[in-house]
């Protein structure tokens, strides 16, 4: 797999881990003088100019070119943005079961996915629609009873209220495990979260 598709991890400018890129894209922004390259020995902040000019250890993941030998940088800093972008959880399969810790939300037994699935509190040929306070895991034998029913019509009551999670996934990461160098930045804690796919 080409160099250019490896991971770096994208700090603001408070040098806060908030985003991982591909390599292309952090060279990019680099070269745009939008983001500078932290070395990972020395925490030393290098621009295109003067990391093209690094040389290059035998061992080292680099990109070549007609004319350069460029060490894939690992981590950049940006240069203008100091925030922490807040993004929301999808609303997805997996999220309803994390959320819903794979139990039935009418009776209360826990159960693997395949015991469970998600019903809408308020059937769709009735107008419900499929939303965080909409959908909630029913075991096989909870949903089968309350059927095409509202709550009220299969007598059936709910153990919690279903909401929106209130976590927050602040990084996604798509390109593989976490680099040696990204963990001064990055917390064990931060890790063990699991990500969204």
């Amino acid at each position: 797999m080409s160099a250019l598709n490896d991971a770096t991890l994208v700090l603001n400018r408070s040098w806060v881990a908030i985003h991982v890129t591909s390599v292309r894209t952090a060279l990019s922004l680099v070269y745009q003088g939008c983001a500078r390259i932290i070395s990972p020995e020395t925490y030393e902040t290098h621009d295109f100019a003067s990391w093209t000019d690094l040389s290059v250890a035998n061992g080292d993941r680099c990109i070549r070119t007609v004319s350069l030998t460029i060490r894939v940088p690992e981590i950049i800093v940006l240069l203008a943005y100091d925030g922490i972008p807040k993004k929301e959880v999808p609303f997805s399969r997996k999220n309803i079961y994390k959320r819903d810790t794979y139990t039935c939300q009418y009776c209360g037994r826990r159960a693997s996915s395949e015991d469970l699935s998600i019903d809408h509190i308020i059937p769709r040929s009735h107008g419900g629609r499929s939303s965080w306070t909409n959908c909630v895991l029913a075991c096989i034998r909870c949903n089968v009873r309350k059927g095409n029913r509202t709550l009220r019509e299969a007598g059936m009551t709910l153990l919690h209220k279903p909401q929106k999670p209130d976590w927050s996934p602040a990084l996604t990461l798509t390109f593989g495990a976490k680099k040696e160098s990204w963990e001064k930045f990055i917390s064990d804690r931060y890790w063990n979260i699991e990500l969204s796919e």
